[in-house]
């Protein structure tokens, strides 16, 4: 992920990193990021601070946060917004409740005390994540048959039709969600499109992990209008390995795959095209990924994060019984 030539976002991007050490010891660590692709998709000079890491003490965070704003400056932005490591499409906020809640896949878990030495160091709240939670964790539960009964209605009302993703046709169908992508999310705040390598790049590192029932398109006379991708909570996976090694986590992923050793999946992305918006396609989305998930014995789900002024998919998602439980934060500072 950080290898310059390895990872395709550096062909829109660059990035340097940063450690504090004191007395030969690492006490933290910053990435400073110039995303040109974010500042052209949404005409302003936004820098990003990522990877932050520290020991609780706020003159070292202060060193961290100042060196990555120096950073930025000095190619022309005027604002440093972070954490994201790298971009909105990858890790990004500050936990900043629900610390007592599990670290799930791909998401940031951090200290309660981060969000102090963020402010001190003069950063502000650009914009509030909210993440849910549905179901159990001891145990499969049904969807509800409230939700059951609309989202017949709502694929019958409009015509529509279910597939899940099809392994046989991976390169085929990682084209289609491309295109899907790009166009469910073009309008949210922070988006930025990810790059046809990017989202390659993406599919790779997902491929041994996927799930094909927990992939549902939904088409519309033969065209594709919505998707969403939910991912086993490999983390769950890890918690008898602490070491970080390679061996034998791989190993003990690849096993309790196959062996379904685990009750979590997190919706990673669900989204539907924007002139199909507002008529329940979200909620069949859901309702699939649901369905699927307690047929292979996974009956607790994180869904998010959500920007907090979604008002449609906020409400969607508690009519769906899902309960928000915590809440990640983006922070802004001149740079």
């Amino acid at each position: 992920m950080l290898h310059r030539r390895k990872n395709p976002f550096f062909q829109h991007a660059e990035a340097e990193y940063f450690i504090a050490t004191r007395g030969g010891e690492a006490v933290g660590r910053i990435a400073a990021i110039h995303n040109r692709l974010h500042n052209e998709t949404h005409g302003d000079r936004v820098g990003f601070f990522g990877f932050f890491e520290t020991v609780r003490e706020q003159a070292v965070a202060d060193a961290l946060l100042d060196r990555a704003a120096q950073w930025v400056a000095l190619r022309g932005l005027d604002t440093v917004r972070g954490p994201a490591s790298f971009s909105t499409n990858d890790e990004c906020g500050l936990l900043i409740d629900g610390f007592d809640t599990p670290n799930t896949l791909m998401m940031p878990h951090n200290p309660p005390w981060y969000r102090d030495l963020v402010e001190a160091a003069g950063f502000h709240k650009a914009k509030d994540l909210f993440v849910y939670r549905g179901g159990s964790m001891a145990g499969v539960i049904r969807v509800p048959e409230r939700l059951e009964r609309a989202t017949r209605i709502v694929r019958e009302r409009l015509g529509l039709t279910v597939r899940f993703l099809n392994m046989e046709r991976f390169d085929e169908e990682v084209d289609l969600i491309k295109a899907l992508y790009n166009r469910c999310w073009e309008h949210n705040w922070g988006f930025v499109p990810m790059t046809d390598a990017e989202i390659e790049h993406m599919a790779k590192q997902f491929r041994p992990v996927v799930v094909p029932s927990l992939v549902p398109i939904v088409e519309k006379d033969g065209e594709p209008v919505g998707f969403g991708l939910a991912l086993p909570d490999i983390n769950q996976l890890l918690w008898g390995d602490r070491s970080g090694r390679l061996f034998p986590a791989i190993p003990r992923i690849l096993w309790g795959l196959r062996s379904r050793s685990y009750n979590r999946v997190r919706i990673i992305l669900l989204g539907v095209v924007p002139e199909l918006r507002g008529k329940g396609i979200d909620a069949l989305l859901y309702q699939l990924i649901w369905s699927e998930a307690g047929k292979r014995g996974q009956g607790w789900g994180e869904a998010g994060w959500i920007l907090e002024d979604n008002p449609a998919m906020n409400l969607a998602l508690e009519k769906m019984e899902f309960t928000r439980y915590k809440t990640l934060r983006l922070f802004d500072r001149p740079a």
